[in-house]
């Protein structure tokens, strides 16, 4: 056979294979539109999505099974923002120390790690490293040293929670407004709806309560009534301890531990190592007489343990809490 024959006979099984393709094309029906999604009709697992639909969670490829399944997207949430793991932590206690554990350990490694002076992985246990790398922190920032770590090491390090969310501000009161005993109102006092309420387990009877997340005090009358509520200044560290205390001591005027400021009006509820903590107006410098901060400043912690207060407040607490009178810190 010579060349021309065999060019062809090889064109004319092109073409008998082009027309059995095309007989098969159409008695399959492939390309008919009106098949209605309902019909019983099986469709191939390689069949078009349609694209309208979203899946409530993302579709993941299971070995061994259909390997034409589309690929999982990355995974959006319904508020429309991106996932990430980025986002900082903060802590969810208000100490931590030597033995502790949990997410609140890890984050404070993690944040340990950033800084530089954690070397090992973060484990969520309060181990002797976690503990040494706390103490270098606190020496390399000018912060008390004992390995511990409250709220000035947590803020340092970027990891303590935001408090101006826990503070409520009440509307300034009208002047010359007073409480449910006849005291006149401060400007970050209240009494009556506006007052917020008072916080679970914090007690029963005649008493004051210290909630140290808003920087809050209540006066509560022997019916439960919350008499009167304002707002503080207490420590900015963690020597507030919580739980059930009593005023045990009363002074007209003090004098701060360190002897540079007087506080009037102290009254005393708790004992520390260096000296008492209570309740006790605005402190005044010994050395030019000015205020230490305006009441406009109250909410914020700003004290070495003390609850600062408006000088109107002041003069409700000292009448109010005498020697016994029960004191819940929350």
């Amino acid at each position: 056979m010579n060349p021309t024959e065999n060019r062809t006979l090889l064109m004319s099984g092109v073409g008998i294979v082009a027309a059995a393709i095309l007989v098969v094309a159409l008695v399959s029906g492939g390309s008919d539109t009106s098949t209605s999604p309902n019909d019983s009709t099986s469709t191939s697992s390689s069949s078009l999505v349609d694209s309208s639909l979203v899946d409530i969670e993302p579709v993941t490829t299971v070995p061994g099974t259909d390997s034409s399944t589309a690929p999982a997207t990355d995974p959006v949430d319904i508020t429309g923002e991106e996932p990430t793991s980025d986002e900082p932590c903060v802590l969810t206690v208000r100490s931590l120390a030597g033995g502790d554990t949990g997410p609140s350990v890890t984050c404070l490694q993690e944040a340990l790690i950033v800084a530089g002076f954690l070397n090992s992985a973060a484990t969520g246990v309060y181990d002797n490293a976690t503990a040494t790398a706390v103490e270098k922190l606190q020496t390399d920032r000018d912060l008390y040293v004992d390995g511990k770590t409250g709220r000035e090491t947590a803020l340092s390090l970027g990891v303590w929670p935001d408090e101006a969310s826990l503070v409520i501000h009440t509307p300034p009161p009208a002047p010359g407004a007073v409480d449910l005993l006849g005291y006149e109102l401060s400007s970050v006092a209240t009494s009556g709806p506006d007052t917020p309420p008072l916080p679970p387990n914090s007690g029963s009877g005649r008493r004051l309560v210290y909630e140290r997340a808003g920087q809050r005090i209540w006066a509560v009358g022997e019916d439960n009534v919350v008499i009167r509520s304002w707002l503080v200044s207490g420590s900015k560290y963690n020597n507030e301890t919580p739980g059930s205390h009593a005023v045990y001591s009363r002074s007209d005027v003090s004098t701060a531990w360190n002897g540079k400021a007087f506080l009037y009006k102290m009254v005393r509820w708790l004992k520390t190592d260096i000296g008492a903590i209570g309740f006790h107006a605005l402190p005044i410098h010994r050395s030019d007489n000015t205020p230490y901060q305006t009441d406009a400043e109250l909410g914020t912690r700003l004290s070495g343990g003390c609850q600062r207060q408006a000088n109107l407040d002041a003069d409700f607490t000292w009448d109010f809490a005498q020697i016994g009178t029960p004191v819940i810190v929350i």
